[in-house]
């Protein structure tokens, strides 16, 4: 039997597109569940177009103890990737999945994250701070925001004439390029 990913996302779902289709045809891991906490949230309109099953558990459900554990548990759900994901995950999730639910950031933590450090909001303050260096990185979701043990990291320059919307590009692909590559290899190694 497969290990069962399910991947939860609040926007586009580039991330979530990227997974589905590096573990398509995967030997050991599938993407077996897409949750949005947004109902316009086009990564639920992705996941329709393919056989996996998503929904949605608005914010407000998310107090629901039993309701998402029940849905996770229905799935054998084995690990959760988060892809953009702006709700907080509850301690009771993270207690029923003890060092199995991982996020990218799209910087070089501990610096820029923490709450309402998402999207371009983070590729700005990278560009105020006058870094000539961002990154991704990909760790452990705990309580706090962005504070998870940190797996894996990866670097890319900040150019002198550079936008916001051209470091988002730039990280984006080291999100593509990494994200779906580590998991892999932490849930093989965790699964040994």
């Amino acid at each position: 039997m497969k290990i069962r990913l399910a991947m939860l996302a609040s926007g586009r779902g580039t991330n979530v597109a990227n997974f589905i289709e590096y573990f398509k045809i995967h030997e050991l891991i599938e993407v077996a569940l897409v949750i949005s906490d947004q109902p316009e949230a086009e990564v639920l309109k992705r996941a329709a177009k393919t056989a996996i099953p998503h929904l949605l558990i608005r914010r407000e459900q998310w107090k629901d103890t039993e309701l998402v554990l029940g849905i996770f548990r229905q799935n054998a759900i084995d690990y959760i990737i988060l892809a953009g994901f702006l709700s907080k995950i509850p301690a009771y999730l993270l207690a029923e999945y003890p060092e199995r639910v991982f996020n990218i950031h799209p910087a070089l933590l501990p610096r820029f994250g923490g709450k309402g450090m998402y999207g371009l909001n983070v590729h700005k303050a990278v560009l105020i701070n006058g870094e000539n260096q961002s990154g991704i990185t990909i760790h452990l979701v705990n309580e706090e925001y962005d504070e998870g043990h940190v797996v894996f990291q990866a670097q890319c320059t900040v150019e002198p004439n550079e936008t916001p919307e051209s470091l988002a590009a730039k990280v984006q692909q080291l999100e593509y390029q990494h994200y779906p590559r580590v998991v892999e290899q932490l849930v093989l190694h965790q699964a040994l």
